[in-house]
């Protein structure tokens, strides 16, 4: 796809069918999307192998301090969203799954030029899709880190990288791009 890409730049750029300003413009746009895809692929990864491990010596219901007193590996299944929000009710899961991807599959569209924002719809991504591949082999998903000090639901990587990606979201539309449309009108 890259080489067609360039090759349909420097054609119409250069005479000489040469590397324009307009084909590294081209390859710098693919080389961040890589960058991005990378992110989201070692996000998903970090995600599953923690769930593994946890699964693999770490007891259902059982209980390992990391900090004591601060956090806490607590395994748990769990079938529902935070606070046992909608218990049992995979295709509802599986349905929010798909309609979000689908929204920040729309919103990457409008985001060149903007990092921070286009990092948080990657976290987001990840997020979802780690949590949705629990759901879709084992109609559960693995949780466990626990805050000792709050009483607060036990999450894991992915509900971190979800949780993450919508303050950067947020914060982008709410301080920069806020900013950047009062500056202007």
């Amino acid at each position: 796809m890259l080489q067609s890409l360039t090759a349909k730049v420097s054609r119409s750029g250069s005479p000489s069918g040469g590397f324009t300003a307009g084909t590294f413009y081209v390859f710098k746009g693919e080389v961040r999307l890589i960058i991005y895809a990378i992110i989201a692929i070692a996000m998903i990864a970090v995600d599953q192998l923690v769930k593994a491990w946890v699964v693999a010596h770490v007891a259902i219901g059982g209980y390992a301090a990391l900090i004591p007193g601060v956090i806490s590996i607590t395994h748990i299944k769990n079938t529902g969203a935070a606070w046992s929000m909608f218990e049992g009710q995979q295709w509802f899961f599986y349905i929010v799954t798909v309609i979000a991807l689908a929204v920040v599959v729309w919103l990457w569209r409008d985001s060149s030029h903007k990092p921070l924002y286009r990092t948080g719809l990657t976290l987001i991504t990840a997020g979802a899709l780690g949590n949705f591949i629990d759901r879709v082999h084992q109609h559960f998903v693995t949780d466990m880190f626990q805050l000792d000090f709050v009483n607060f639901p036990i999450f894991n990587v992915a509900d971190m990288c979800l949780t993450v990606g919508v303050i950067l979201v947020v914060v982008y539309v709410v301080l920069i791009d806020g900013r950047e449309q009062r500056g202007r009108g």
